[in-house]
């Protein structure tokens, strides 16, 4: 297959790249600044923004899949000039668009736990409102809705760093925000299997009937949402003292009031160039787990996932 990456220059985009040239198909990668990407070989690279559709549509051309990662983080403000709005609704939208010009036939939409119009915060809403356009279009679509993903150049864990400091420190309701992290080496090919089916794929010989396997493999993911999370659910204290337990530091955390820390990020928030503002309070005031962990459509037993702990060499 040939598959377009929208955002593939980023942290899930980079390891999804290299499990689709893995198992076989041709991978181009569309993003502001692909050349500044580590990227598998052969990887073609299209320079552009997807908030710009003109910028954009060519590289929809001859294209049997796209997957649309391009998302701003939750977990700081956005950059000057940008918004949630802007690129998870407005990006979502041009990308749609040129997919059903170029006849593009399925779509794999990452989008977030808690994707709601109707959120409350910008993110969750402009998440939610793209996975409306995305339901309302013409393709064969999939939407994936990971917890955090955690790995190598993942945000989260650095994030965590950012809010704390070794051995006492504060976190806003004593850090009980509840988080399900997802390596994203376990999530990676998942999104491959929403493209082309997984064990199709990767067993995949010469010939016809290899393909028409992988693309009835692929079907059976099409009109579906799953939300994905990790074998353990972790509250954003548990991450801080296990990315210090890493180091072979101890780690106390003091409750901080929430109205403390929403009087704090909001006021902080107006400030040019302060990274956090009220978004990341209200972001604080819900989980960010499932339910039913919907790993298992992948074949997957969430007890089978890589841990945070693991990861972090923590154990």
């Amino acid at each position: 297959m040939n598959v377009l990456i929208v955002g593939g220059s980023g942290f899930v985009g980079t390891a999804l790249t290299r499990v689709l040239v893995d198992r076989g198909h041709e991978v181009a990668v569309l993003s502001r600044h692909p050349d500044e990407a580590d990227l598998s070989a052969g990887v073609e690279t299209v320079a552009g923004d997807v908030t710009e559709y003109d910028a954009i549509e060519d590289a929809f051309t001859a294209r049997d899949a796209v997957v649309n990662l391009v998302a701003l983080s939750p977990l700081f403000q956005p950059p000057p000039g940008t918004s949630h709005e802007s690129v998870h609704l407005g990006g979502t939208e041009n990308v749609v668009a040129a997919a059903e010009t170029h006849d593009v036939p399925r779509l794999v939409q990452m989008s977030a736990l808690g994707a709601d119009p109707d959120g409350p915060t910008a993110y969750v809403r402009a998440k939610g409102e793209a996975e409306g356009v995305v339901r309302g279009s013409s393709l064969d679509w999939t939407i994936v809705r990971p917890s955090v993903v955690f790995g190598d150049g993942g945000e989260f864990v650095s994030f965590t760093r950012k809010l704390t400091t070794p051995y006492v420190t504060g976190l806003p309701g004593g850090g009980k925000t509840r988080f399900q992290p997802i390596w994203v080496g376990d999530v990676a090919p998942m999104l491959a299997d929403c493209v082309d089916g997984g064990a199709a794929a990767a067993s995949d010989g010469s010939g016809a009937a290899a393909s028409d396997d992988r693309s009835a493999s692929a079907d059976e993911h099409v009109g579906k949402t799953y939300e994905l999370g990790g074998p353990e659910v972790l509250t954003l204290a548990d991450v801080a003292k296990l990315s210090y337990r890493a180091e072979g530091k101890s780690l106390v955390v003091l409750p901080v009031p929430m109205v403390l820390a929403r009087v704090g990020l909001t006021v902080l928030g107006a400030v040019p160039g302060f990274p956090m503002g009220a978004d990341q309070y209200r972001s604080l005031q819900f989980d960010n787990t499932v339910t039913d962990n919907d790993v298992t459509a992948f074949d997957r037993d969430p007890t089978d996932l890589r841990t945070l702990a693991d990861y972090l060499g923590a154990d």
